[in-house]
């Protein structure tokens, strides 16, 4: 479980294929106090460290992962929001996050708006229902409120401090990113439907 609240940026240094699986090796400020075993989030994507030293730790990727995600699409040198999984004696400053991948997005819009950021992503239309304005998000990784809902379209608006210490920063149009939807949206709209 996580919160969604970006801890650092970690630098992809290595990309190994095996099979349909992909290894990820990745530097960070983080890489020397994690175990391994232990459960990372990687843009949103919760992976099992299975290999570390003190400045870069290993994790796999399957296909199921790679095709619900943007993993696959990952070049070497590039960078991804990193987040150690929720202490649960700790403060929940984001909000519940599974680092379970529902789909991707399409940024299709960044507007500057005097100090702070407005991105738009375009969605699958049949994703409409598990976003509500002022609802909670998470895009590739990071923990964020819906500033915004149309029909299969929605955007964030991004402060400074986000802007420079995730992903966000280097973000352009036709970019994909990694969306979780709000846990609780997704049990409320499972029950809804169930009920005909």
């Amino acid at each position: 479980m996580f919160t969604g609240i970006i801890e650092c940026l970690g630098t992809i240094n290595k990309i190994e294929r095996h099979g349909e699986n992909i290894d990820f090796t990745i530097s960070s400020t983080v890489s020397k106090e994690l175990k391994v075993d232990q459960s990372i989030s990687h843009n949103g994507v919760c992976l099992t460290v299975v290999k570390k030293d003190e400045f870069s730790h290993v994790v796999t990727a399957i296909k199921q992962t790679l095709d619900l995600s943007n993993l696959g699409q990952l070049q070497k040198g590039e960078v991804v929001n990193l987040e150690r999984c929720t202490q649960m004696n700790g403060r929940l400053d984001g909000h519940l996050v599974q680092g379970h991948v529902d789909g991707l997005a399409i940024c299709s819009g960044i507007k500057e708006e005097n100090g702070s950021w407005r991105v738009s992503f375009k969605i699958n239309k049949a994703e409409n229902h598990l976003m509500v304005p002022k609802g909670s998000i998470t895009v590739n990784g990071t923990s964020l409120t819906l500033a915004d809902v149309r029909e299969n379209e929605f955007d964030v608006a991004i402060i400074p401090y986000t802007f420079e210490n995730t992903v966000f920063g280097a973000m352009t149009v036709g970019d994909t990113a990694n969306i979780e939807y709000d846990v609780i949206g997704k049990y409320v709209a499972k029950w809804m439907n169930g009920r005909g």
